[in-house]
């Protein structure tokens, strides 16, 4: 147990827990279950902990959702708790604030625009078939190695243009950023993207192209063109971002249908359902948090949190709260959920720029998945397993079929 002492003046001694978001107590075995050891009825609705440089946590979904949403009195700067990351990363344009923000977020959304993901879903649908051809006569897999980190990442290197072989050596370097494992130092992650990037950068702004990279370097900003720097922050921001939220998601929907073949038979009789429930799916297994410091002093929950402060905000106690969502933990595909209301991506300013080709990808996993594929269930010889950090994900997922 963390000691008392070591607390801010300005932190009550009722709101210490002894909790480290990189491994929260049984993440390994359930990672929605470990977040929600935090939540007590009645209980503080933000708690402190020591760990990772001490920073605040919002446990109460209202909070999480109001903190999420406040560019004003908060900052999207530091970018994670994780000590000296945000310093270094400097993304555009999830680190930047308003005004500055603006100009950068709508050249991105443009490049994001909903024509360009409407004319990707095809190639989705082909690489899910041909992943799941490859799969169904084998009567098992490890669906995150065999699946959830091929399909998502396959479709992002296709938009940047960069060489599919590329997959793995840039899926470690997305997992270093949400969930270190120590074996790089910050200066060194970040090092390794723009390394990797810089010619890809050169090229598009010389002679840009039509994939992802090149439609947003495009864009001016305030009517003038990217500065070298700026291009290197945006690509680096976009890389990261694109190689690890969408592969937990998938592997979260997965792991769903295993447990529940009644919803895979209910979908597979009920095809027009997969819109509504991928958006169900979504709210039900989120993993993404942010971090966010204060740059004033603000009252919270009745506690005084002092600019400088930072406050880390997990959409998994938001989207599980049940004053946020009836029976939250129930998946019920006949919410009718608006995709804002929930937050697996995002609120306000800084909602995910992906979120369309997020959502557009679960949908095609799940009408190709439930199309070709027969009833499929957990492996009992293999255990699933769970990581926490920034995005929480399946790190081993069995799955068996006759």
């Amino acid at each position: 147990m963390q000691s008392i002492l070591a607390r801010p003046a300005h932190v009550p001694a009722d709101r210490i827990v002894d909790f480290d978001i990189f491994e929260p107590p049984g993440v390994e075995q359930d990672y929605f279950a470990a977040w929600q050891s935090l939540v007590r009825e009645d209980g503080p609705g933000i708690v402190w902990t020591s760990a990772n440089g001490g920073h605040w946590i919002a446990t109460r979904g209202e909070i999480v959702r109001a903190l999420w949403a406040d560019n004003v009195r908060l900052s999207s700067e530091v970018l994670a708790v994780t000590p000296g990351l945000g310093e270094v990363m400097r993304f555009i344009p999830l680190q930047q604030d308003s005004p500055e923000h603006q100009p950068f977020r709508m050249a991105v959304m443009k490049g994001f625009a909903s024509r360009f993901v409407v004319a990707m879903e095809p190639q989705v649908t082909q690489v899910a078939r041909e992943l799941i051809d490859g799969l169904i006569d084998r009567g098992s897999c490890d669906f995150v190695a065999d699946f959830a980190e091929i399909l998502p990442l396959h479709i992002f290197l296709t938009l940047i243009d960069v060489p599919l072989s590329d997959r793995p050596r840039l899926r470690a370097l997305g997992s270093q950023l949400t969930r270190p494992d120590g074996s790089m130092t910050v200066e060194q992650l970040r090092d390794a993207a723009d390394d990797y990037l810089a010619p890809y950068i050169a090229a598009r702004m010389a002679n840009p192209g039509t994939d992802l990279f090149s439609r947003i370097l495009s864009e001016p900003i305030d009517g003038r063109a990217w500065s070298e720097d700026e291009a290197r922050r945006m690509c680096r921001n976009l890389l990261f971002g694109g190689l690890d939220t969408v592969v937990a998601m998938v592997g979260m929907v997965a792991l769903h249908l295993a447990r529940h073949p009644q919803d895979q038979a209910l979908l597979r009789e009920r095809p027009d359902l997969i819109p509504d429930a991928a958006d169900e799916l979504m709210r039900r297994y989120p993993t993404v948090s942010v971090s966010r410091n204060l740059v004033t002093d603000v009252e919270v929950d009745g506690v005084m949190l002092k600019a400088g402060d930072i406050i880390y905000l997990p959409s998994v106690l938001h989207n599980l709260d049940p004053a946020s969502f009836d029976a939250p933990e129930t998946v019920r595909f006949d919410r009718k959920l608006n995709a804002t209301r929930h937050t697996t991506m995002g609120v306000g300013a800084h909602r995910c720029v992906g979120a369309g080709l997020a959502r557009m990808e679960v949908i095609v996993f799940l009408r190709e998945w439930l199309g070709r594929m027969p009833t499929v269930r957990l492996d009992p010889d293999r255990p699933v397993t769970m990581k926490g950090g920034n995005v929480g994900a399946c790190t081993a997922l069995p799955l068996r079929w006759d």
